[in-house]
């Protein structure tokens, strides 16, 4: 059985929170939550369609320094605050999975933080 790996880059900005930035086990993938701040610069990104850019890049990578890619994410559980956004992220979401994308979950919630309008947690493989 191998051993669990934990992962963290310097080449996105980090929280306060104290947890890892992906955790991979068995050749698969678990990432952290990324939310839509800028990767290096740590700003939270003006609307949906930013903030959406932002996180996707922050996915993106951390899974690079897994040795991985987007072509690799299995599954993705998408967070919003507000159902009128939707459309917004799809077309966002869509230029970074443009064929076959992989299957989501999209649930809307509340954060704490009240700048942030996404946060996806991903699953991929090696």
């Amino acid at each position: 059985m191998s051993a669990k790996q934990i992962v963290n880059t310097a080449n996105i900005t980090g929280g306060t929170n104290p947890l890892s930035q992906a955790s991979i086990f068995g050749g698969i993938i678990y990432l952290q939550g990324c939310t839509g701040r800028h990767p290096t610069e740590g700003t939270v990104g003006d609307g949906i369609e930013e903030q959406t850019r932002y996180t996707l890049e922050r996915i993106k990578i951390i899974l690079e320094e897994c040795g991985s890619s987007l072509d690799n994410v299995l599954t993705n559980t998408c967070y919003l605050t507000k159902s009128e956004d939707l459309p917004g992220f799809n077309k966002v979401y869509s230029e970074y999975f443009p064929s076959d994308p992989p299957p989501r979950t999209a649930i809307l919630v509340s954060f704490g933080a009240p700048d942030n309008l996404v946060e996806i947690t991903t699953t991929a493989h090696q």
